[in-house]
């Protein structure tokens, strides 16, 4: 099975479970990395995530994998956290995720730029407002490449 179907399959039974339990599927990664083949599923919830909820999870995952046996190689199964510098994959954490510190990419030069790390602003579902200085960003959101949380030093 390719590595996007794999992470379909993997997000298809996973997220019932994990939004039922209080959490939130942040991502999912079949990637190979050497020799060696890594399924890698980051979860958050309110509060942040422990290593108790992560063994929880992994514990399910790894059930599940048994039963469904979608993974023909030998693989490593990693449940984590996203960290402090979470993606931003689905417009439902871009909304949520208004007022704080971003850093977005963009597959093509917007207002002269194409890296833009400030203060999301504001995001209607087409457009997120990146304010850096006094300056507001609009980015359409069908021109984003990646967007993640960002520290601020």
């Amino acid at each position: 099975m390719s590595a996007p179907k794999i992470k379909s399959v993997v997000e298809e039974f996973a997220t019932p479970f994990l939004t039922d339990n209080g959490f939130q599927l942040v991502d999912v990664e079949y990637v190979k990395e050497g020799s060696n083949w890594f399924l890698r599923v980051y979860v958050d919830k309110e509060g942040g995530i422990e290593i108790d909820d992560c063994g929880r999870i992994s514990e399910f995952i790894s059930a599940k994998l048994d039963e469904l046996d979608p993974i023909e190689e030998a693989y490593f199964l990693e449940v984590s956290s996203p960290g402090a510098e979470r993606p931003l994959k689905k417009p439902a954490d871009v909304a949520s995720s208004v007022g704080k510190h971003v850093f977005v990419t963009t597959y093509e030069p917007i207002d002269g730029a194409k890296e833009f790390e400030g203060r999301l602003d504001a995001f209607d579902g087409t457009t997120m407002t990146v304010v850096i200085g006094r300056r507001k960003h609009a980015i359409p959101y069908d021109k984003v490449a990646s967007a993640r949380l960002a520290i601020v030093f």
